[in-house]
């Protein structure tokens, strides 16, 4: 399961370089998820994974509170969740989830970014049936046994915990996010290298130099689209 964890690293590594684009995007997701519900994370389950998501990667508390007060006030921005999937160099999977007020615009951007990178874009279920959503939990100062007890404790049931790159993954079904960072807040653990739900591939592919290249511009041509939340992929990147 390392590879996973190899990618979603990857993955935060890419963004953190982006942080006030990143940023932004943040306060989209987080005032749409409150605008779902109540604008408060014990209320509204979305917005505590949006919440928690948004502290790995440091978002600023006052771009946090600016996007709820806005879903508390009078926003009424409408957005459309979207999730476009297509395939990179040498078959490669990807997929794109994205927030816009615009639907013409940002499809037409995504098709623009694929055709630009050696890419193409498939039909909806062409790519998603071979991920799987996923809880993903990561933290530092456990040993796997100590956070195997705490979760067998709490009778909290995971798909996996592993050590990974000097971190301890936690894989749970979705439904299960809560659970797991409820089990892990009674035992005093509050900061995690990641957590989130993630959409990760039942298998990892590499590319040839080449093809790895490409297959990154491709990923950058895309995330650093003003739509696009969140990209997935099943390449293991070769250093």
């Amino acid at each position: 399961m390392g590879r996973k964890w190899n990618n979603i690293k990857e993955k935060k590594a890419s963004k953190d370089a982006n942080t006030s684009r990143i940023y932004a995007k943040f306060g989209v997701e987080i005032y749409v998820a409150a605008k779902k519900g109540e604008p408060d994370p014990e209320s509204n389950r979305a917005l505590k994974v949006v919440l928690e998501r948004a502290k790995t990667y440091n978002v600023p508390k006052a771009i946090i509170d600016r996007a709820l007060e806005k879903a508390r006030g009078s926003g009424d921005e409408n957005y459309e969740e979207m999730r476009y999937e297509g395939f990179g160099p040498n078959g490669s999977m990807i997929i794109v989830d994205a927030l816009t007020n615009n639907v013409n615009r940002t499809v037409a951007d995504v098709r623009s970014a694929f055709n630009k990178n050696g890419g193409s874009m498939g039909v909806s279920g062409s790519v998603s049936y071979m991920f799987e959503e996923t809880a993903v939990f990561g933290i530092e100062g456990k040993s796997v046994d100590e956070v195997m007890e705490l979760l067998l404790e709490a009778d909290v049931d995971v798909r996996d915990i592993v050590e990974e790159e000097g971190s301890v993954m936690v894989y749970a079904e979705p439904d299960q996010f809560h659970a797991v960072q409820e089990a892990f807040k009674q035992a005093g653990i509050t900061e995690f290298v990641v957590a989130e739900i993630s959409m990760l591939p039942q298998n990892y592919v590499t590319l040839p130099d080449e093809a790895q290249a490409q297959f990154e511009k491709l990923i950058d041509a895309l995330e650093d689209l003003e739509d696009v939340q969140q990209v997935y992929h099943n390449v293991e990147f070769k250093d």
